[in-house]
């Protein structure tokens, strides 16, 4: 199968609206200087939320790591801010019709940030090393398809995958490293982007520079940006008042209201989806009636009013709306807003007809989460559950919910890739993602038909039913899909908005 055709059938069914800035909450944006001519040089400083939780691009986990580092590294293929791939380390590809074997021809003149020209090893080992070939411990779940890496000629790599995925072309965005560079990636990140790793302190920021010899010809404009981690809404707003940041793309409502006219503020649909998770193998959460009582007990109009202004988009299991092909409308199931009396009723049923006691862990420096959850414990209430909220750092959430599923429920937003199966895979019963602890035997066999399935019509008739199962099993409360907004200063330009989780430097500019 040719490149250009099976990039047409996956368009036709896999095309996410185009992200492109719009107002904050109902004004229209200010000073906003796209258009206005670009100059080269200077440097920036970027507010961000969290720690990095790794510099290797192979082990981070989190989305605000992987947001930074797609700045430093780049894979066989790269994300544009429209929803498609580009090529990138690779200049073409070709999929064999049977879609087992991809064959990606290397980029003349691409080189890595320490002046190494990449080369076809290099390629060989990234791909290994990711999919569990190199030592038998896979790094990305998606890539351990693959069964054998072979080096055609020197601009020639071949891989072999173990069955057809119509989803797989976009995983290959996997950080093309240098060969032998894993063991020292964290210390030394290497990697072909438009930025080059400077210095990295924790719990304060990284640093990155200028990579000369980028392949994209213009680009980047910047000289040097500087990630900085502001743990606190509140002083990220006065770094932006105070002029210690340029940028800082996590806004709430009320701080984007307070911005407007002084900085440029842009928003955009996010690719995150945020939910009241719920941790099905904890009490009383084991039981789906309970479950479907808290689904009921919260209204998400109001959720979205208070802290989105009104502009987020309400759903109701783990599908982008952007996603047409394959999302399901399914807000009408609990629906969008509170039935407290429906919840009592369940909450009876399951053996509460007192209610019980609720913890719900937010990290702290996610001001959109935490006001999401001051809401929500006001709307529990009225159903007779009683809940608190448990504010902990980020890396305390990060190890002790996401990753070592201590916790009853949280609230916090996972974000999506460019494919309809992503957000759904993470609700298999063994995938190490699968932080809510969701079993169903059920949703585990139609996940695999729609993995295994060439035929885009039947693929997307398996992820309505996974969707179906999940509202159904009421695995977790899901809410909204948030606005992303940023404020930036006025001289600034050329900021663009993905449909992944990223913040992409390289377009940046000065306007003066």
């Amino acid at each position: 199968m040719r490149k250009k055709l099976l990039s047409y059938l996956l368009m036709a069914f896999l095309t996410m609206t185009t992200l492109g800035g719009c107002a904050g909450g109902t004004d229209e944006s200010s000073g906003d200087n796209s258009s206005k001519e670009p100059v080269y040089g200077g440097s920036v400083v970027v507010g961000i939320q969290q720690d990095i939780d790794s510099l290797d691009p192979h082990k981070a986990t989190a989305a605000g790591t992987k947001e930074i580092l797609f700045n430093i590294f780049e894979g066989l293929v790269k994300a544009d801010e429209n929803g498609n791939l580009m090529n990138a380390v690779a200049s073409d590809y070709v999929i064999s019709d049977d879609g087992l074997v991809y064959t990606f021809t290397l980029r003349d003149g691409i080189k890595f940030h320490n002046g190494n020209p990449v080369t076809a090893e290099d390629v060989k080992y990234s791909l290994e090393r990711v999919s569990g070939l190199l030592d038998g411990t896979v790094l990305i779940s998606a890539l351990s398809t693959i069964e054998s890496v072979d080096i055609v000629d020197a601009k020639t790599v071949q891989v072999t995958v173990g069955s057809a995925n119509t989803e797989l072309i976009y995983s290959f965005v996997a950080a093309i490293i240098p060969q032998g560079s894993g063991e020292d990636a964290q210390a030394d990140p290497i990697g072909t982007g438009p930025f080059s790793f400077v210095s990295y302190a924790p719990q304060e920021g990284i640093v990155v520079a200028k990579h000369d010899e980028y392949w994209q010809k213009g680009l980047p404009y910047l000289d040097e940006v500087e990630f900085k981690i502001i743990n606190s809404p509140d002083t990220a707003l006065l770094n932006l008042q105070g002029e210690s940041i340029d940028i800082y793309p996590y806004l709430t409502d009320s701080q984007a209201n307070e911005l407007q006219g002084s900085f440029q503020v842009l928003s955009a649909p996010s690719d995150v989806v945020q939910a009241l998770f719920l941790n099905n193998a904890v009490e009383p959460l084991n039981n789906v009636k309970v479950r479907q009582a808290i689904c009921y007990a919260l209204d998400k109009d109001s959720i979205n009013e208070f802290v989105a202004g009104g502009n987020a988009s309400l759903i109701g299991s783990a599908m982008l709306p952007s996603l047409k092909d394959y999302y399901v409308e399914l807000n009408d199931v609990y629906g969008t807003g509170a039935n407290p009396e429906k919840a009592k009723q369940l909450l009876s049923e399951a053996g509460y007809p007192n209610g019980f006691e609720l913890e719900i862990t937010v990290p702290s420096n996610y001001a959109y989460h935490m006001q999401t959850a001051e809401v929500v414990v006001e709307q529990l209430k009225a159903a007779g559950i009683n809940a608190k909220i448990d504010a902990v750092e980020w890396n305390t959430w990060l190890t002790e919910c996401y990753q070592g599923r201590n916790y009853q429920s949280t609230i916090c937003g996972i974000t999506c890739d460019m494919t309809p199966g992503y957000l759904l895979n993470r609700f298999q019963t063994e995938s190490s993602k699968n932080f809510i602890n969701y079993q169903s035997a059920k949703y585990d066999e139609v996940f695999q038909k729609a993995q295994s399935s060439l035929d885009l019509k039947e693929k997307a008739k398996y992820y309505s039913e996974l969707q179906q199962l999940l509202v159904d099993d009421a695995g977790t409360a899901f809410i909204q899909v948030p606005p992303i907004t940023i404020a930036m200063k006025n001289n600034l330009g050329g900021y663009k908005f993905y449909p992944v989780y990223v913040q992409d430097m390289s377009t940046v500019y000065y306007t003066e």
